[in-house]
């Protein structure tokens, strides 16, 4: 959070020592502080100066806190409030938390109890702002990366030094989380971004047909051939190929990649020549390459080739700070793609969605929002509207045990749940193949066999 003269904060307290401690501490922390001793006053002030916290005593003359809050409620939508009092009740603390503060502290409390209380409502605040669309977004996408938390920012410095080079990159993180979108970053932030960038799933060609797509072929390679054609090298030629999924390479194709790395040449399949090309390489993958070369199934070599430039992105779960620009991004793009109202996030919801761990990442979070901005029609979202796996459940805890293959079968509906049943990609997440994930899905229920 962003302390300085940005956050104005209003302290009203009617006991003088009290006020110019609380107003001393704040100052000291780069806050703009104005100061009331009564309600009217404090009034007053928000009537004539833009306020972004209030920091209100219970007990006071003629108007006290609770009513200075609800005249701020009905008043001055957007400003937070923080009660507090030294005459702590139950009763008390509900009262104002039902008039609309935000924090409740008992004196006496210490310093450091007030600057967490008052980081959490401007921070809330802060939030609220951006999920609702109030908020201008400053150049927080830099090339389509949204994101302000340290995690994010480390990741956009490393993106433009990559950038500066002409060196291979390797790009590491679980499904989800956005790898091909930090390879694009690479290259259209580089001096090859005229080029082409050519971006190819690894993965997703069979295994007979990848040389050929990789490199192209000559007419009569093979039976089918009945021209020749470039391959995604060819294509690429002086700009960036992404070979994404390139731990799902055989051995031997990782033989002729690594031949490609080392001489700059590509041969196409049923040629006799080779010809040179000007490409530059980035691959990426959602599984560790050091502990796949430890097992002998993917070469160290190779390893050594792609990883001259590492960059790992991290998952959502690390970047709790982007969630909010994430939730506003998408509820913006899929309500103008829909021609349909942008919902609002309550403060509940979007604790939610921050305190979730997001097991399929940022496309987890892109199908979710999706899928709100399609069914509640512009209305709020509340908790009630997320899925059951995201919400809290009292039952939790005290829920007998199941046997293992009960909370397997269960976590598998989740992930395929949190995918929209995307089974290539719940298979990505719970990191096994889709083969397996076929398998143990005709165990939970026969019929699946006859489902794509």
């Amino acid at each position: 959070m962003k302390t300085a003269a940005k956050n104005r904060i209003l302290v009203v307290d009617d006991a003088a020592t009290a006020l110019d401690i609380i107003s001393r501490n704040l100052t000291s922390k780069g806050y703009l502080v104005f100061t009331a001793s009564n309600a009217v006053d404090a009034i007053k002030i928000l009537e004539n100066s833009a306020v972004n916290l209030v920091i209100t005593d219970y007990k006071m003359p003629k108007i006290n806190g609770l009513d200075l809050i609800r005249h701020i409620r009905e008043n001055y939508y957007e400003i937070e409030v923080i009660m507090i009092t030294g005459y702590a009740s139950v009763r008390g603390a509900v009262e104002a938390v039902k008039m609309g503060a935000e924090e409740y502290l008992p004196k006496p409390f210490t310093d450091e109890e007030l600057y967490a209380a008052v980081e959490r409502a401007l921070n809330k605040q802060e939030l609220r702002k951006v999920v609702q669309g109030r908020k201008p977004r400053s150049r927080l996408d830099a090339y389509g990366i949204m994101g302000k938390s340290k995690a994010t920012l480390k990741m956009l410095a490393e993106i433009e030094k990559a950038a500066a080079s002409s060196a291979t990159v390797l790009v590491l993180g679980e499904s989800g989380t956005g790898k091909e979108l930090v390879a694009r970053a690479i290259h259209y932030c580089s001096s090859r971004a005229s080029a082409p960038f050519v971006p190819v799933n690894c993965g997703a060609i069979p295994e007979k047909l990848l040389e050929s797509e990789l490199f192209g072929h000559v007419k009569g390679a093979f039976t089918g051939a009945h021209e020749s054609r470039a391959g995604f090298f060819q294509t690429a030629d002086g700009g960036t190929i992404l070979l994404d999924e390139v731990n799902e390479m055989s051995p031997a194709m990782q033989v002729k990649l690594l031949r490609v790395l080392q001489d700059k040449q590509v041969c196409m399949v049923g040629a006799r020549k080779t010809q040179k090309i000007d490409v530059r390489i980035i691959a990426s993958s959602n599984k560790d390459l050091r502990s796949l070369v430890k097992k002998a199934v993917f070469r160290e070599d190779l390893f050594f080739r792609l990883n001259v430039i590492s960059i790992t992105v991290p998952p959502l779960r690390e970047r709790q700070e982007d969630i909010a620009l994430l939730v506003s991004h998408f509820a913006d793009k899929f309500a103008d793609e829909l021609g349909k109202p942008v919902p609002s996030f309550s403060d509940e919801a979007l604790a939610v969605l921050m305190n979730y761990p997001w097991p399929g990442n940022i496309r987890e979070l892109e199908n979710l929002i999706q899928r709100l901005v399609v069914m509640t029609d512009g209305h709020a979202v509340n908790p009630p509207d997320l899925p059951a796996s995201m919400r809290y459940s009292a039952m939790t805890g005290s829920a007998p045990f199941r046997p293992l293959a009960e909370e397997e079968a269960a976590y598998i509906r989740r992930v395929l749940a949190s995918v929209g049943g995307n089974k290539s990609r719940a298979a990505e997440i719970l990191r096994i193949d889709r083969k397996t994930l076929r398998e143990k899905l005709k165990s939970l229920d026969p019929s699946s066999e006859h489902q794509s």
